[in-house]
């Protein structure tokens, strides 16, 4: 809302450079994750939602396990959480779960 505000005025004053920066800034908003997830832990929470274990996500995203333990560590620090059964129910709730391919 504020940046819609933001354009009405900058092309009543003419202001086109704020203007394309209010433009960029609103598209990096429309693509953040939840949670202040990145994308890779997006795809390792979708992937756990659907009831994986680290090593079938660590071969499906060819990683080793332990990177899987540490997306899975700042997941859960990152969402105040401390279960893969929250993470699930997360991931759920917020629409994440259209990421796992197969």
């Amino acid at each position: 809302m504020e940046l819609d505000a933001a354009r009405s005025v900058f092309t009543a004053l003419g202001a086109t450079p704020d203007l394309a920066r209010g433009q960029a800034e609103s598209t990096v908003t429309v693509n953040q994750l939840p949670g202040g997830l990145t994308e890779r832990e997006a795809e390792v929470l979708a992937l756990v939602a659907t009831g994986r274990t680290n090593r079938e996500v660590a071969a499906q995203l060819v990683i080793s396990e332990k990177t899987v333990a540490s997306h899975l560590s700042h997941i859960f620090t990152k969402l105040d959480i401390s279960s893969r059964a929250a993470a699930t129910a997360y991931a759920y709730e917020h629409g994440l779960t259209d990421r796992t391919s197969g």
